[in-house]
Formats: structure tokens, C-alpha cells, sequence
């Protein structure tokens, strides 16, 4: 459990409510089939590298009942020919959080957010919570008080059902 997420929540004056988890159950489906929460409820922070020299780094909030669009949106939008999802050891280096525990606040670099409009969407969202042992829920408020934070319409797409 990283503090500085809190820390960062409290200082920006933003709800959220914490939902400890079993680290073993932290994954995204996991979490969602044991807690009871559905994939259009549930966000996903994923760090994404773009290979520029020096390179770039992105965090996107996108809804885990999306994919998000790496080859087109967002290497596009960072400006880059290639785009690709950082490594496990990458984001932990680049955030201070483990996979499964990914938020969007209290990373230890400041990268630029962008965030689904599908998120901000929803009622509330269960997120990332620092640390692999709880989720952070959310009214889209909160993620719209994050300092870097950009909305970027059509930055996942659906996944097919069926």
C-alpha cells in the first residue's frame, strides 16, 4: 500500500472510498468475478512507452470492457511511430506501484493522464488503489481533479462480445 496515493487524494480534496482486496485476487477480472463489480465499472491505468529518443510516457484510464488503442490514438496523440505498453518492471520504475494496484494518483513521476470519455461516463469506477491489497471507488469527479488529467474521446474500443 503506497501512502502517497492517499496523500495526493487528500491534498486535492477528492472522494474516494477504499475497497481492500486479496492481493491474490487484484487483477482486473479476478477482482471484478470475486468482489462483484462489472468490467464497465472497473478502470485500468496503463503506462504506455513511446520509442522516441528520449522516449515518452503516457498513463491512460481506460474502462477494463476496452482495449486501448495503442497503434493508432495514442501513439498518434503522443506523436511517436511506435507505441507499446511499458513492461510490469517499467510501470513499477515509472509509478511505484505493482500491476494490479496501478492508479492513477501518488505515482512517483508525473506523467500526463489520459483518460477514456467512457470513464467519465459512469456513476462511479473501482480503480487501482497503490498496491495490490485494495481499489480505490470513484465518481468521475475525482479522476477530473487529477492535475495532469486530459479527456481524450475514443481512446479505447470496445471489446467484442460473443
Amino acid at each position: 500500500m503506497t501512502d502517497a496515493v492517499l496523500k495526493q487524494l487528500d491534498a486535492l480534496g477528492l472522494a474516494y472510498e477504499i475497497v481492500p482486496c486479496d492481493p491474490d485476487l487484484a487483477d482486473t477480472e479476478a477482482f471484478c468475478e470475486a468482489y462483484g463489480y462489472a468490467a464497465e465499472d472497473s478502470a485500468n491505468a496503463i503506462v504506455v512507452i513511446g520509442k522516441s529518443d528520449p522516449p515518452s510516457y503516457v498513463m491512460c484510464l481506460v474502462l477494463s470492457s476496452t482495449r486501448l488503442d495503442v497503434n493508432r490514438v495514442v501513439r498518434k496523440r503522443m506523436g511517436v511511430r511506435r507505441a507499446s505498453f511499458a513492461s510490469a518492471e517499467q510501470t513499477k520504475d515509472l509509478t511505484g506501484m505493482e500491476i494490479g494496484g496501478v492508479t492513477v494518483f501518488g505515482s512517483t513521476t508525473d506523467l500526463p493522464l489520459w483518460v477514456d470519455a467512457r470513464v467519465m461516463q459512469r456513476p462511479e469506477v473501482i480503480i487501482g488503489g497503490g498496491g495490490r491489497d485494495r481499489k480505490l471507488l470513484v465518481p468521475p469527479a475525482t479522476i477530473a481533479g487529477h492535475p495532469d488529467v486530459t479527456v481524450v474521446d475514443d481512446l479505447a474500443m470496445p471489446i467484442p462480445t460473443g
